[in-house]
């Protein structure tokens, strides 16, 4: 008797695409319960699709240990015409107006707070793919967003890319969409409160809040720590988190900071807003996504944000102005 074969060839129809999507998935997380989060599945049902399909290709297509899954030699010859056939139906859904590729399932997206940036860029897609359901989040800062980035719990944010681990990063693509000037936050009676821009060397010897002691803003603190560096600016101690605007406000007020912020920010009652100056300090804020997501909602998300950028000069950059070493490595194939 003829034993079977490790891999039979099938035509791409006798399978399901909703099994080859859930083996391309835990082949780019090599993590089941992160790939049944970016499909929005229990993990059970995705580990029972799995095995189904490994019944349908008599292959075994992972090696699973307590501690990692890896590909099997069967996993790696199949998984590059796993996508073509998902690509494929992917395409053929989106010409008919359905499917994945249309936005059948909604786009989570951090913009961070109401008026920002990824707001604008948000509001923007929702008016050119009114087709893709996007549903806001409001994460305090991109290093909290990220790990829900990697775990499949949230498609898009925004932030400061460079101040993430490395590890982090390797799970993620970004795009840079925007070079936020940075300002200063002052009490209405600061002694710089009525010039036009605040030199960055009259702030010498005053205490700057920069989300010190909130975990899910650490790209933010290091970005302060570099501008200050030189200028003689001590950054406030840590302290806890602070949830929403107007505890934001009683917090400013009644500690009588002054905060770092950018050009964006809404401001609070009694305090005003000054950009800094000599030289101009850029806050890169760029797109970013979990590798290989697919979703029609990221094309104009993307779309959104490259004209935006072309019409207001968001990309612009002067002379004079100043970014952390971090963000100047970063090459622009990869911002």
């Amino acid at each position: 008797m003829v034993g079977r074969p490790a891999y039979r060839p099938l035509v791409p129809s006798e399978l399901s695409p909703r099994l080859l999507r859930g083996f391309v998935a835990v082949a780019e997380e090599l993590h089941f319960t992160r790939a049944a989060a970016r499909l929005y599945v229990a993990q059970q049902a995705l580990s029972r699709d799995v095995r189904s399909l490994e019944r349908e290709l008599g292959a075994v297509l992972f090696v699973r240990s307590t501690r990692r899954v890896t590909l099997t030699p069967e996993g790696e010859r199949l998984l590059p015409y796993a996508r073509g056939v998902l690509a494929a139906h992917e395409a053929l859904d989106a010409a008919f107006g359905r499917g994945p590729a249309a936005g059948g399932r909604p786009l989570t997206v951090d913009v961070a707070a109401p008026v920002s940036t990824g707001s604008r860029v948000l509001e923007a897609a929702r008016e050119a793919a009114p087709g893709v359901e996007f549903v806001a989040r409001y994460y305090s800062g991109l290093t909290a967003a990220a790990d829900d980035l990697l775990a499949g719990g949230l498609d898009v944010a925004f932030g400061r890319v460079a101040g993430l681990p490395r590890e982090v990063l390797r799970g993620l693509d970004h795009r840079l969409v925007r070079y936020e000037r940075v300002a200063v936050l002052l009490p209405g009676r600061h002694r710089l409160a009525d010039l036009d821009e605040v030199p960055l060397a009259a702030l010498e010897g005053e205490t700057l809040y920069a989300g010190a002691g909130n975990p899910g803003t650490a790209e933010w603190t290091s970005y302060a720590a570099d501008l200050f560096a030189g200028y003689g600016i001590r950054l406030a101690e840590p302290f806890p988190k602070i949830e929403g605007e107007r505890e934001f406000a009683r917090v400013v007020r009644g500690r009588g900071w002054s905060v770092l912020a950018t050009s964006v920010f809404v401001g609070v009652e009694g305090m005003v807003l000054r950009p800094l100056t000599d030289p101009v300090p850029l806050s890169p804020v760029s797109m970013v996504w979990r590798r290989g997501l697919r979703h029609a909602g990221l094309t104009a998300l993307a779309d959104a944000a490259r004209a935006a950028g072309a019409r207001e000069g968001w990309l612009a950059r002067a002379p004079d102005t100043w970014l952390p070493r971090a963000d100047e490595a970063l090459s622009p194939t990869t911002r």
